[in-house]
This record gives C-alpha cells, sequence and structure tokens, in this order.
C-alpha cells in the first residue's frame, strides 16, 4: 500500500509541474489577500497585530478552496479515476496520496510563505512560530475535507460553487482554532488548547475523511 500511496504522490506532483498555473493561481490569491490588508487599513500597528490571524486563516482557507475543483476532476475526465477504483489496492489510500500531493502543491506553500507576509503585521518571532504550526497542522485538514466535498461535485456543472457550499460549514471549526491559536499567542494567553484542538480535528479527518471521499468517488464514478 506504501508503494502505490507513493506512486500516486509523484504522479500527482509530475502533473501539478505540468500545470504550473494552477499551482502559482492558488499561492498568488493568498499573498495577494494577506498583502493588500496592511495597504488599505494603514500604518496602525495595535490594528495589524490584532487583524492578523484571522486575515491569515481566511486567505489560507479561501486558498484552499480555490484549488479544490480539480482535486479529482482531471483523473475524472481522462478515464484515470475509473481504473484507480478498479485497483485491488484500498481506494482510501488512492484518496491519500492524492490529498498528500494536493497539500503539498497547495498548502505547504502558504505554509512556508507565511513568516514572511507575517512581518507586515508586525508579529513576533513567537507568534510567527505558532502561526506556522497551526497552518501545518490546520491546512492539511482544509485538504481532507475539502476532498469530500470535491467528490460529491465530481462532473457536476457548476461543481465549484457547490464545493464551496459543501465544504464551508466544515470548515469553520478549523478556522476558529487555527485563528484562535494565533490570536491567543499574541495576546499571552497560551495557544496550546487551540493546537490539541486543531491536532484532534487532524486526526478526526485523517480516519474519516479518506474513507467518505473514497464512497463519494464510488458514487460520482457510477
Amino acid at each position: 500500500m506504501f508503494s502505490i500511496f507513493r506512486t500516486i504522490v509523484m504522479r500527482d506532483l509530475t502533473l501539478a509541474m505540468r500545470r504550473r498555473s494552477d499551482v502559482l493561481t492558488t499561492l498568488f490569491f493568498f499573498v495577494i489577500v494577506v498583502s493588500l490588508f496592511p495597504l488599505g487599513i494603514g500604518p496602525e500597528l495595535d490594528t495589524l497585530r490584532m487583524i492578523a490571524p484571522g486575515v491569515f486563516w481566511v486567505a489560507a482557507l479561501l486558498a484552499s478552496m480555490l484549488a479544490l475543483e480539480k482535486l479529482f476532476a482531471v483523473d475524472y475526465e481522462d478515464g484515470t479515476l475509473e481504473q484507480m477504483l478498479l485497483t485491488p489496492q484500498p481506494v482510501f489510500v488512492l484518496v491519500l496520496g492524492k490529498v498528500f500531493a494536493h497539500w503539498l502543491v497547495t498548502g505547504l506553500p502558504l505554509v512556508l510563505l507565511a513568516p514572511l507576509l507575517g512581518v507586515q503585521y508586525d508579529l513576533s518571532a513567537e507568534t510567527l512560530w505558532v502561526m506556522v504550526l497551526s497552518l501545518l497542522v490546520g491546512t492539511p485538514a482544509l485538504s481532507l475535507v475539502g476532498a469530500i466535498g470535491a467528490a460529491l461535485t465530481l462532473g457536476l456543472r457548476g461543481g465549484g460553487v457547490l464545493v464551496s457550499l459543501l465544504v464551508l460549514p466544515l470548515y469553520i471549526p478549523v478556522l476558529i482554532f487555527g485563528a484562535g491559536a494565533v490570536e491567543a499567542s499574541a495576546s499571552g494567553l497560551g495557544e496550546t488548547g487551540h493546537l490539541f484542538m486543531l491536532g484532534a480535528i487532524l486526526l478526526l479527518a485523517l480516519v474519516a475523511a479518506p474513507l467518505a471521499t473514497a464512497a463519494a468517488l464510488r458514487i460520482s464514478a457510477e
């Protein structure tokens, strides 16, 4: 199973490198949204530090949703998805491979860029570290939960809008605890509880989301 997982990950990463425009669209969207707020609000540092957690997490959430529609769409259109569903390996392993590759392309760059963009908001080094850690734990959960919506709307007209409507309510807990961890660190209240809740959400998503996505893919393929 690890071999097929690695094969799926390498295949999707190779395809992503051939479609760099899709990858850069998500990345530029995150950078532009985060960078526009300091320009629009002004140079008041206290205000910037106060809004930074919400701005970063909302931008990361929207950037993650931007790439969901194409998570399974290409494989569905060229028939690759049907072949994947016929393989002897468990489908949830294939789903995990695709979601992991999706996160490496769309989620990990956001995590790496967050400290650089956080300088605009005059965040301390400790708060930046907490932001990176919260995004590192929270963005995989966004990809896992988003995969369920992408699988359910596969092949439907206007699937991008439907995906947003389906997964947005499920993203709210991640948004609350992710932004809450950064805000708690900035105010000196302690971010441990929020990070633990993010970790619990990620573990739950790791267990439930691949199984739900595999079932949704079978329904969509039929």
